[in-house]
């Protein structure tokens, strides 16, 4: 059947559809009796935490991958039939979207072009549009090894639809993303939606992109859990959502506090308030220890609806209040708090070259002990970096680094790594081997032997909640459990600083929020972390931030005084993102300004 055939059905049909996997913890089902629809010329939102069925339902839908029943219609194919049929009508781009670094801007669009049969005297014709939409027309020559992550998800993108496909098929391809970079991409596909009628299935962990959605499909452990338009769902959680304050007791105190309240489904903190998602349409009975509180209603968001839905799944199942005494830091408490100095980390005139290109250039600030410290910036702006240098994986040009007091280059890099805890930005774990395997290997890295090794590992497998997942490969666990296992493998030797690189990249709201958890109670023990991210509500955690562009320090304050910097008469309250993008784009103008 042609797609021209097809006018007034469905650009996707999905009814029925089931999907298992065996694994060591048994029989998986990655998708449970899955059905929906996706009207063409729209954009549809597959939404889900980690394990949701979400990458599985999509490589389904494009044709790489059959199901064990029900069915699925793409354009009026069968893709587990008509595969490769409908692949040269389909845009798809995984998670891990295959650029070849090695080749040019221009030799991947025409790697693509290829396998799509664009003749090449058409090329030209499809390849300049495209090329002008991701604004990578100065770069076509460049290598795409080279580029920053935001130009290499705008170049993912544009190989997707370099045969004009009138389907794209698109998993998580914000993720990691810096905020220009992800509003840059999302005017590109509104623009190709729009201009060009395309169909869009994407699938995010950004539960503010709904609103750039018409329709939302929200999985949970492989069923349809709702689906709609989001203010549609948004309006089913009016009259739950609250901001609640109580005198001296700070945010970042009181949040997983509240989060163990009976009656309250979500809590997270913001700015100095915690908002709060409660099961009825009123606040909820707080203890006796947070007297004074205050409560505000507030308009829903539709990541309110989000957490609304799963907590009503899930019930009070699944909730983890944290104690740091669970984690072994019963002996250490005295020596994070009272010993030494006062700044973990300072870093002063910072430099490092590579070749004539500076990654980061004259870096000056510090990092207080038990202070949680964002370093923030646009994809490029020198972060890795500067956490590469702190960890000894690079060396300096020139300035000064010290951890605890001792300088880096004087002391050597060796003699402080157990004071370091280093999460990458990359998944850095030995896919091939198990969670234990990879514990008892980094355990092993730091020392440990014997019965306490093997106390250590359990008690770590305990708290992440690893247990079931212990004998499994890492490199087969949903990216949520993965980045428990990386933080573990990060805590096995109980360090006094965290360095985290973009450490919940791709993980879905309810992972990041007890990720973020964990590492504010770790701090209030005296445990010092620096951390990268591309959530702004994330960074809206830390004490203070630090906003680099092109390896400089653009600039230094708490979340409240970042905002405060970019208040005008057109934005008077500004949420963090809108503050960190209306900075850059200042220093981007003052850069190309004349002299």
């Amino acid at each position: 059947m042609a797609v021209a055939e097809q006018k007034n059905s469905p650009a996707i049909s999905v009814s029925h559809l089931v999907r298992t996997f065996r694994s060591p913890r048994g029989i998986i089902r990655a998708l449970d009796d899955v059905s929906f629809t996706v009207p063409k010329g729209t954009i549809t939102g597959l939404i889900g935490p980690d394990g949701a069925g979400k990458t599985t339902l999509l490589r389904i839908l494009a044709g790489i991958m059959a199901p064990d029943g029900g069915k699925a219609e793409i354009l009026g194919f069968d893709p587990e039939t008509q595969g490769p049929k409908l692949q040269r009508h389909i845009g798809y781009m995984p998670q891990k979207f295959g650029l070849y670094e090695d080749l040019t801007v221009g030799e991947n669009l025409d790697l693509h072009a290829d396998l799509h049969g664009v003749p090449v005297e058409r090329r030209s014709e499809f390849y300049a549009p495209l090329l002008a939409m991701t604004a990578l027309s100065p770069f076509r020559s460049r290598l795409a090894g080279n580029l920053s992550g935001g130009m290499k998800q705008k170049l993912g993108v544009a190989c997707s639809l370099v045969h004009a496909p009138p389907l794209l098929l698109l998993d998580e391809p914000t993720v990691g993303v810096d905020p220009v970079s992800r509003r840059d991409l999302w005017e590109i596909l509104t623009t190709q939606v729009r201009n060009q009628g395309t169909t869009l299935l994407v699938s995010t962990a950004y539960m503010d992109e709904a609103s750039r959605f018409d329709r939302v499909v929200i999985l949970y452990n492989g069923h349809v859990l709702g689906e709609g338009n989001p203010s549609d769902l948004m309006s089913n959680v009016r009259g739950h959502v609250f901001w609640v304050n109580v005198p001296d007791i700070a945010a970042r105190r009181l949040e997983p506090l509240l989060s163990q309240v009976p009656g309250v489904i979500d809590a997270v903190g913001e700015a100095e308030e915690v908002r709060i998602v409660s099961e009825g349409t009123s606040p909820p009975s707080l203890p006796e220890d947070m007297k004074g509180a205050r409560t505000k209603s507030l308009d829903p968001r539709f990541e309110d609806a989000f957490m609304l839905l799963l907590g009503q799944e899930q019930g009070s199942k699944g909730r983890r209040s944290f104690s740091p005494e669970r984690l072994g830091w019963q002996n250490k408490k005295r020596g994070l708090l009272d010993g030494g100095v006062e700044d973990s980390i300072v870093i002063r005139d910072l430099t490092r070259n590579f070749g004539s290109f500076c990654a980061v250039d004259h870096l000056t600030f510090s990092v207080r002990r038990g202070e949680i410290f964002g370093l923030l910036g646009a994809n490029g702006a020198g972060k890795t970096t500067t956490f590469r240098m702190l960890s000894g994986l690079l060396l300096p040009t020139s300035g000064e680094l010290r951890i605890d007091g001792q300088d880096v280059l004087g002391a050597g890099v060796s003699n402080l790594r157990s004071r370091l805890g280093y999460m990458s930005q990359k998944f850095s774990l030995y896919s091939q081997l198990t969670v234990t395997q990879n514990l008892t290997f980094f355990t092993s890295a730091y020392g440990m032997t014997g019965k306490r090794q093997r106390d250590r590992i359990a008690e770590i497998e305990e708290f992440f909640e690893l247990v079931p997942y212990r004998h499994e490969s890492a490199g087969l666990l949903p990216l949520g459990f993965r980045q428990r296992l990386a933080l573990a493998a990060s805590l096995a030797h109980e360090p006094s600083i965290l360095l985290l690189d973009e450490p919940t990249s791709g993980v879905d709201p309810l992972a990041r929020r007890e990720f973020w958890r964990t590492i504010s109670q770790l701090s209030l023990w005296g445990i010092s972390v620096l951390v990268t991210t591309h959530f702004m509500t994330e960074a809206e955690y830390c004490d203070r931030l630090a906003i680099m562009s092109l390896g400089r320090l653009l600039a230094l304050g708490s979340p409240s005084e970042i905002r405060a910097r970019a208040r005008t008469e057109a934005c008077p309250n500004p949420s963090l993102e809108e503050a960190f993008i209306a900075l850059l784009e200042q220093e981007n103008r003052a850069r190309d300004a004349p002299l």
